[in-house]
């Protein structure tokens, strides 16, 4: 057997407390310092040898650093992002000038769609790979040249080559990667990893790749994972949460972070019938779909909390966007997680197609009603390779300025006519201000750290962190106000 180049995968630091890599589905830096585990990059680290998975932001690791760890590899393997991509361009610079025989590749949703742009963007990227790249780049670390790798893209001759794409790994490729859990034992400390929503540490994994739905926003479906849903089998998922327990006695929740969890009834209640002599919590990623007796059955074995991506409380923007859901399907849904004794954490988004001031009233009204454990308020962005950047591009509505500021906070770059950016900046904050600061919600919030020290001084971190970036973009929509210019 040929050599094993000495390979790095890496989530880069691309800004101060950015989550924008290899599992985070809305690339920004949050209010609260938060961090998904880099799973997408775990497959390819347990499949080398003598390779390291190094997670940059969550570790505190800083460019420097990140370029003197380089230099003990011969191939480094870099997810990117839109929002981080220039960063990461400078960064994977650095690290050539440090040694000038190391290999770069270029991996994720943002060089997939513009592979041309990225490769000639710099002579830095020795080659990418469109979708997923589990094999591709353990081939390259094995001896394969990118002309022989499928869904590679590189440079010969000057011009720029891409190879036929990779077909998608199913069920029995899937249950033959090794376990991402391993790999975050060998290298990760997950105390490092903080959701506000997620009992910490929590320890996150996928049970299947893809989501049938159409949701137009949505990057991961529409690129990495794609809409094609493939699953691990049950008795391979419930090996690993069985194995991973005993690997992290001091996890408080594992957290399943498919595209969708619950696509399909038989396969939830499969799952069910496997984690329920597990004892253990977990929480996951779900539709507004799933009826009362699926969500008695994921209480029954543990389930504490969905992650629902409700998104707006208006009936025509959650058609626009193809949510293949509506409102009175979200109530029903919230009401069942109710009975059943399971908290949800609302997903809501700020300026979708359709948008107005009153269907943004309407939103938070409809989040009131409500009434999730906790929500995330985010603004539109419209990521290169999804149907609503299509979608703008075809109605003539322009893209302004960044998706981010300069560290890595989201900014609104849609140039609707009915709704300025600080319009949209400051609905955001009003969103916030209205739905937590209520006295029942406060106190929700409150009474579980009372008698938890760890809890207590997580609140209050985060506390600090959620006013901070409110105070900023209160001086966004100021200036914008002020100035009657649209950042």
């Amino acid at each position: 057997m040929p050599d094993v180049m000495k390979t790095l995968l890496l989530n880069p630091p691309s800004f101060e407390g950015y989550d924008g890599g290899a599992s985070s589905r809305w690339p920004a830096t949050r209010e609260i310092e938060s961090y998904w585990y880099p799973v997408w990059l775990a497959y390819p680290a347990g499949l080398l040898e003598g390779s390291r998975l190094l997670d940059a932001s969550p570790h505190k690791v800083s460019p420097a650093e990140t370029i003197r760890i380089a230099r003990d590899y011969e191939f480094v393997v870099l997810f990117t992002s839109t929002a981080g991509f220039d960063s990461d361009l400078r960064l994977a610079k650095e690290m050539k000038a440090a040694k000038r025989d190391l290999k770069i590749a270029f991996v994720g949703p943002h060089v997939q769609v513009r592979p041309d742009d990225c490769l000639n963007a710099s002579e830095d990227i020795d080659f990418i790979v469109r979708g997923e790249f589990d094999h591709a780049v353990v081939e390259f670390a094995r001896g394969k040249q990118p002309a022989e790798i499928a869904g590679a893209s590189y440079r010969r001759n000057g011009t720029i080559v891409h190879n036929p794409a990779r077909p998608l790994l199913h069920t029995e490729e899937l249950d033959a990667l090794p376990f991402a859990t391993e790999v975050y034992k060998r290298d990760l400390t997950i105390e490092k990893y903080n959701v506000p929503f997620l009992l910490h540490p929590y320890v996150a994994f996928y049970t299947a790749r893809g989501c049938p739905a159409l949701c137009t926003f949505c990057l991961w479906p529409q690129t990495l994972s794609g809409h094609q849903w493939r699953v691990r089998s049950s008795d391979n998922v419930a090996r690993e949460v069985r194995q991973a327990l005993a690997l992290f006695p001091q996890a408080k929740e594992f957290f399943f972070d498919d595209d969708t969890f619950n696509i399909r009834k038989d396969r939830v209640l499969e799952l069910c019938q496997r984690f329920k002599p597990l004892k253990f919590r977990w929480s996951c990623t779900a539709r507004v779909h799933s009826d009362y007796e699926t969500l008695k059955a994921m209480a029954d074995a543990g389930a504490r909390l969905l992650i629902v991506g409700f998104e707006s409380g208006d009936d025509q923007i959650l058609k626009n966007i193809k949510k293949g859901a509506t409102v009175e399907m979200a109530r029903t849904f919230a009401k069942n997680c109710k009975k059943v004794g399971i908290r949800v954490h609302g997903d809501f988004i700020v300026g979708l197609p359709g948008e107005t001031r009153e269907t943004i009233k309407r939103t938070i009204d409809f989040a009131k009603e409500l009434d999730s454990e906790t929500i995330q308020v985010s603004i539109a962005h419209a990521y290169p390779g999804t149907e609503l950047h299509e979608q703008l591009s075809r109605k003539q509505i322009p893209l302004i300025g960044a998706m981010t500021d300069d560290h890595g906070h989201q900014l609104p770059h849609i140039g609707y006519p009915q709704l300025s950016a600080q319009e949209m900046m400051a609905s955001v904050n009003r969103f916030y201000d209205e739905y937590y600061f209520r006295p029942r919600v406060v106190w929700r919030i409150v009474r579980e750290a009372l008698w938890n020290a760890h809890e207590r001084k997580r609140l209050t971190t985060e506390a600090i962190d959620f006013l901070r970036l409110r105070a900023d973009r209160r001086k966004y929509a100021r200036a914008g106000a002020r100035s009657g210019t649209v950042a």
